[in-house]
């Protein structure tokens, strides 16, 4: 898959550098370049891409007016930030973004990057294939933007066993790490409640894919995710149980 994309950065060393970087890759064809905001939607306006790289600071259009902008055209690109900034992690999370890039951006991190915005631009086409409408734009899959070692990544929903309230905040954890981010849980509880997450305690909502082990009957209610038990609490263990129930239903069903 030969893949097109859009370097938008008011910094011309910037672009100069990524269009470079970008150019090594073998999947990537024609490389356009903007230096604002407006230049960037003037072009795609008339140029369909695959993908666009958007700096977040920018003069005038910043990278997340500009992803919001293209969001509502036909055939939205596969959208990468790339910025010095950590704090737009979250921001970026909300719009949907294949990937959050730090610079300096290395070489082996843009692979990555890249990897996703195949993954994404793939999966539309198959939809296109199957019928489905294809203006809903590429179909990612559901991440988060995470911080471990001062270094922004994404992480698939899917990964996560297990979240830990920390205040304001939220630790997920996965089977190789956990991640800190800056969520509250009841948060999440709701965005995550279609996708097998379930609140079992004030401080811990679980994926019920991951649990290994139920001991709901017992004067300490617990569920067991791998080597690590959690508590149930009292209050919630009616919808729990409902929510297995439900789920045993669905499988017999099947």
């Amino acid at each position: 898959m030969t893949v097109s994309v859009l370097i938008a950065d008011d910094e011309p060393p910037a672009v100069a550098e990524l269009a470079f970087l970008l150019g090594q890759d073998p999947r990537v064809g024609v490389i356009h370049r903007a230096g604002s905001g407006a230049e960037a939607i003037r072009l795609l306006a008339g140029e369909r891409v695959d993908a666009a790289f958007l700096d977040v600071h920018m003069p005038g259009l910043s990278g997340f007016d500009l992803a919001r902008a293209i969001g509502r055209f036909e055939h939205p690109p596969a959208l990468v930030f790339v910025t010095a900034d950590e704090d737009g992690a979250l921001e970026a999370f909300d719009l949907e973004a294949v990937d959050y890039l730090l610079k300096p951006v290395r070489t082996e991190r843009l692979e990555r990057a890249m990897n996703r915005v195949i993954e994404a631009l793939r999966a539309s086409r198959a939809r296109e294939a199957d019928g489905a409408i294809a203006s809903a734009g590429p179909v990612r899959p559901e991440s988060i933007a995470v911080s471990l070692g001062g270094t922004t990544r994404m992480i698939r929903r899917d990964e996560v066993r297990y979240a830990q309230a920390q205040g304001d905040y939220t630790r997920l954890h996965t089977e190789e790490a956990s991640y800190l981010v800056r969520v509250p849980i009841s948060d999440l509880e709701r965005q995550w409640a279609g996708d097998g997450f379930v609140r079992v305690h004030r401080s811990y909502l679980v994926q019920l894919g991951y649990v290994t082990r139920l001991r709901l009957s017992a004067d300490q209610p617990n569920v067991t995710i791998g080597q690590v038990q959690l508590p149930v609490s009292r209050r919630l263990l009616p919808a729990l149980r409902d929510r297995l129930e439900a789920a045993t239903i669905r499988r017999s069903d099947d």
